[in-house]
């Protein structure tokens, strides 16, 4: 059974979280962070992080960048693996994670869908054979209007693992409105599209002489970050310090 302290357990996410988990024999939330406690959960919440100190196997983080520096500090004080799915953290956050790292193990990715993560791996694959016949590469991501980023962090970690699989040689282009030119063979074009109340929609399309191949993912609900999140937390748990991300998950 692995031990959870839920950081951010009264958010959306935290809610999804713990009801997931109320679901899965294999884990259990010991213990909520939250600035406030509203009696509603099946497990003690601590207002004060400092104040908490139950016995857990690992944290999940779904809170909000301006607590995530103090919780960095907690995780390696208490040396209990720590989650990060907060989004949006400065650079200056970013090394602070990298640092906290050596310390303790420490995961963090661009998007915590096991689904995307695969789509990862798999559209890698797909370059190395398709651009390398000269298909154009094309990532189309679809979120609701509230999302602030364009493009998401996801579209870009797809765009990455493009470029990876092609050592790099590819450069990205955002916006064709203000060119007057044919498209260069050496682009990864990403477009955003922002409406409703999309969850979030990446499609990848390789588009070759007289044929498209198209790699497509949907979250249909926030619950597929939340079982990502589950199953990273159960990953983490007992491993040295380090930097991890779902790739170590789905690889395990």
């Amino acid at each position: 059974m692995v031990k959870i302290i839920m950081h951010g357990c009264n958010g959306h996410m935290g809610q999804v979280i713990s009801e997931l988990v109320e679901k899965d024999a294999d884990v259990e939330i010991v213990a909520g962070i939250d600035i406030a406690d509203n009696g509603k959960n099946s497990y003690p919440v601590f207002t004060n992080m400092e104040d908490c100190h139950v016995e857990a196997d690992a944290i999940i983080d779904f809170s909000s960048a301006k607590a995530v520096d103090a919780l960095l500090d907690y995780s390696a004080k208490r040396e209990i693996p720590v989650v990060v799915c907060t989004t949006g953290l400065s650079e200056e956050q970013l090394a602070h994670l990298e640092e906290t790292s050596q310390k303790v193990a420490v995961l963090k990715s661009a998007n915590m869908s096991l689904g995307i993560n695969t789509l990862l791996k798999i559209v890698q694959s797909a370059a190395k054979v398709l651009a390398e016949a000269g298909f154009d590469m094309e990532i189309v991501e679809r979120h609701h209007k509230l999302k602030l980023d364009a493009p998401s962090g996801t579209a870009l970690a797809l765009a990455d693992s493009l470029n990876e699989a092609m050592d790099n040689r590819y450069h990205y282009v955002y916006d064709r409105s203000q060119r007057r030119e044919q498209r260069d063979d050496m682009e990864i074009g990403i477009s955003a599209v922002r409406g409703g109340t999309i969850v979030g929609d990446h499609e990848v399309i390789f588009a070759g002489p007289d044929e498209v191949i198209e790699f497509k993912h949907t979250a249909y609900s926030k619950a597929v970050f939340g079982k990502g999140a589950v199953e990273a937390a159960k990953f983490l748990a007992g491993k040295p310090a380090g930097r991890y991300d779902m790739s170590d998950v789905i690889t395990k």
